[in-house]
């Protein structure tokens, strides 16, 4: 086994290829790891395939397997995906061992990929063949190595789904005393690992003590937990706490919510710890917690991730058995007898699963307050409809569930409806709400298998058939809506099966597809609105701008005037959606004419009544999107309905400049805050469509010690003054070395626009009059160079000051 330090690797790897001219895949192999350890999916997902394509055309076959390692990790540890990552675990085991790329340093990693993935799918189930692949790796690295801890911890991972976290501790503690003897620290995921298998022991002092060791230690050596450290470390304590009856504490560490669902991989261990502290009343498990541990559990079953999925499924079932929701909690007991089929090994879990079945058949069944024929009527007296209203036409187009509320007890009247079900089995009415509420409630996978069920009883009723498409949309069932696409178009339903696929398309983000599908129902039905709403987006999403703002047209010319429609078409009216996309879409079209009527329609007034909208409204922030990425929150004026001027001079990483005019969604993306206070500095932020009209800015650096608040001003207000942008980019907290030995001073580090009429050679001018006289000298090499100045002065002020 090869001892290159992987690190070393990728150092040499990115400078030689920065050397060779390939910036944009030098910057990936340095971008990936930090996207897939920190949970950037999407920004790893924008990275991966370009660099992947550029290490493959210039021959990088280890520049391969590291990229492919680090989705790998983004794929198994953060998103927790299982048989769906299974192909690309074996191919890259595969690929990593061959003669050419077993010598890479990182090799030996895809092993632990490999592990990993089997973990997901079921840990227990495969431990004999872990632990034989490891086994044999871990002979063949040393302790001082980074993959030693990853394997390492993999090892320890293996023997506690074995159930012998004994044996665990005991081997991170001899692989933490073998990397010591080679000079390394172990690394914070070890000790995590390590607080792990003492928790399994019942040692939960012990894991406080532990993690409180672990931290202290790395703070020495100057390593401070990052945003992903700090919720593991949380969430660690969290647990032990909650273990140890500590339940306010527990509560106060615990990670919200909502960082659970932004972060799979915190899951399990949240979700245990919660039923902990429900069980101490520390927090409530309400209907809510329960249809988002519900939906955590279908994108494990969705993504073949076995094991954790039905151990998930069985904390949401006690649960709801605890809190008395009948319905859910068979829901779940019927999936989670469908998970043990796909394990290798069903010790304990067997027991855990046939308990909660008999737990949930054992809650009361709820009388009915009217007759069951009634309930339905009765039940949207209560609070609001617990179904869809009937579909616009056959192809049941408006079957996305807008419009329908939420009851306030959807549990209880989830009971309610089961209840009326086992008197009227055939009533299909009730078969979609109890399909509609479990939906709700997160159950997706069991609302479409009662809609299957209930259409291969009613095989031409279109309300169900609509219903069913929401249901495996949700359910991420591709198969299964490929599968009512085909029964469709085999009835003769043709518009209900392009529809079914058209759903389906948009979910996977096919937009092609999408327009296809919607081309196909508008064809054979000109009057369809929500087909070319759907349409519309998904022309959006291509860039089509023409095409939206056809369809927008189109729509206002089909809809039904207002006050015009009955609840059944009410989707028919114009809504205010449709309007806001024309103007977009118009905006980008420069169709100003139509900007203005779609504007006026939704109460707008203008300056001027023709002509292009340019005029100055308010500062919001303006999202941009680089080709890596990365976002990036822009200060802007809003000078009409979708039009804003960036304000700051920008780098090479973003991809609009000062005076760039841009298109931006009109669509809040951060709510508006509440208090007056928050609401004194707060900008409306939104997410940029298109780059209207660019101002042709070229963006130069200035670095150096800060001049004074007035030196300052002079400089900006002359610069500005002439026509050039200018944007300070350093906080109160940069710092340069002092030449002439004393402490730090504070810096300036700022980005000069010089305007497309002007000259480089002009704007050194500009720079070096107006900053004539300074006790401290500004250095801007890259300004001096285009301007074929001498650079020389620029390079001494960036090596005495230390820039």
């Amino acid at each position: 086994m090869s001892g290159t330090d992987i690190w070393a690797w990728v150092r040499d790897t990115h400078g030689s290829l920065a050397e060779a001219g390939h910036h944009r895949l030098a910057q990936a192999i340095v971008d990936i790891p930090g996207h897939a350890t920190d949970g950037r999916s999407a920004q790893l997902d924008a990275v991966h395939p370009e660099a992947l394509a550029a290490a493959r055309a210039l021959d990088l076959p280890w520049v391969e397997v590291y990229l492919r390692h680090w989705r790998l990790q983004s794929l198994l540890n953060k998103r927790q995906q299982g048989e769906a990552a299974l192909a690309e675990a074996v191919s890259l085991l595969e690929f990593a061992h061959r003669e050419e790329t077993a010598d890479c340093p990182q090799s030996v990693c895809t092993v632990q990929d490999f592990a990993i993935c089997h973990a997901r799918i079921d840990g227990p189930g495969y431990v004999a063949e872990r632990l034989a692949v490891l086994d044999e790796t871990l002979e063949r690295v040393e302790p001082s190595r980074a993959c030693f801890d990853c394997l390492s911890r993999e090892y320890s991972d293996t023997l506690e789904d074995d159930g012998r976290p004994a044996d665990a501790l005991a081997h991170l503690d001899a692989a933490a005393a073998r990397m010591h003897a080679a000079g390394q620290h172990p690394s914070l995921d070890l000790h995590l690992s390590r607080a792990g298998a003492l928790h399994l022991l019942g040692r939960h002092e012990e894991v406080l003590t532990a993690l409180d060791e672990a931290e202290k230690g790395r703070l020495a050596r100057g390593l401070k937990p990052d945003e992903d450290d700090r919720r593991s470390l949380a969430l660690a304590r969290a647990r032990a706490l909650a273990a140890l009856g500590r339940a306010e504490e527990a509560a106060q560490l615990l990670p919200s919510a909502e960082d659970a669902e932004e972060y799979p991989d915190l899951r399990a261990h949240w979700a245990e710890t919660v039923e902990v502290l429900a069980g101490l009343g520390a927090v409530p498990a309400d209907a809510a917690l329960g249809a988002r541990l519900a939906r955590w559990a279908g994108y494990l079953d969705g993504v073949g991730s076995h094991r954790p999925c039905l151990d998930l499924v069985l904390v949401a079932g006690r649960l709801a058995v605890a809190r008395g929701a009948r319905t859910v909690a068979l829901a779940l007991a019927d999936t989670a007898e469908r998970k043990l089929a796909d394990l290798r090994r069903t010790d304990g879990v067997a027991d855990r699963t046939a308990a909660l079945r008999a737990a949930a058949e054992a809650l009361p069944v709820p009388g009915l307050p009217v007759p069951a024929e009634g309930l339905l009527a009765w039940l949207s007296g209560q609070d609001g409809p617990v179904e869809d209203g009937p579909a616009e036409d056959a192809a049941a187009e408006d079957g996305d569930g807008q419009g329908a509320r939420t009851p306030h007890d959807p549990e209880a009247h989830l009971d309610l409806v089961a209840a009326a079900r086992a008197q009227r089995p055939g009533d299909s009415g009730l078969l979609v709400a109890q399909a509609s509420l479990l939906g709700a409630l997160g159950l997706a996978r069991p609302a479409a298998d009662l809609m299957w069920r209930g259409l291969d009883a009613h095989p031409d009723d279109e309300h169900l058939a609509g219903a069913l498409v929401g249901a495996l949309v949700e359910a991420r069932d591709g198969d299964g809506v490929r599968r009512l696409a085909d029964r469709l178009a085999a009835a003769g339903r043709a518009e209900e099966a392009h529809w079914t696929r058209a759903r389906w398309a948009a979910a996977e983000a096919r937009w092609s597809e999408v327009a296809e599908e919607c081309a196909a129902i508008v064809a054979r039905a000109p009057d369809r609105i929500n087909t070319r709403r759907l349409w519309a987006r998904a022309a959006a999403e291509l860039g089509d701008h023409a095409a939206v703002q056809r369809l927008c047209e189109e729509i206002l010319e089909h809809a039904l005037p207002d006050g015009g429609a009955g609840p059944e078409e009410e989707h028919r009216t114009v809504r205010g959606a449709d309007l806001w996309a024309l103007v977009v879409a118009a905006t980008v079209n420069r169709d100003w004419a139509a900007v203005r009527a779609a504007a006026c329609r939704l109460g707008m007034e203008f300056d001027s009544d023709e002509g292009p909208v340019d005029e100055e409204w308010q500062v919001v922030a303006v999202r941009v999107t680089g080709d890596r990425g990365t976002h990036t929150d822009l200060p802007a004026v809003r000078t009409g309905p979708a039009t804003a001027r960036i304000l700051p001079v920008t780098g090479d990483d973003v991809p609009v400049n000062h005076g760039d005019t841009v298109v931006f969604e009109p669509s809040l993306l951060e709510p508006r805050p509440q208090t007056e206070e928050e609401l004194r500095h707060w900008r409306p932020l939104f997410g940029m469509v298109a780059l209207l009209d660019p101002a042709g800015y070229t963006t130069y650096w200035i670095d150096g010690a800060w001049p004074g608040d007035e030196a300052w001003a002079a400089l900006r207000d002359g610069l500005r003054g002439l026509g050039y942008g200018v944007w300070a980019w350093s906080g109160g907290g940069y710092r340069v070395t002092d030449p002439g030995g004393g402490e730090p001073l504070p810096g300036l580090y700022a980005a000069v626009g010089v305007p497309p009429l002007a000259s480089a050679a002009e704007a050194d001018a500009h720079l070096a009059r107006l900053t004539a006289g300074w006790e401290h000298p500004l250095a801007w090499p890259g300004l001096a160079e285009a301007a074929g100045a001498d650079t020389a002065p620029h390079r001494d002020t960036v090596e005495r000051y230390g820039l």
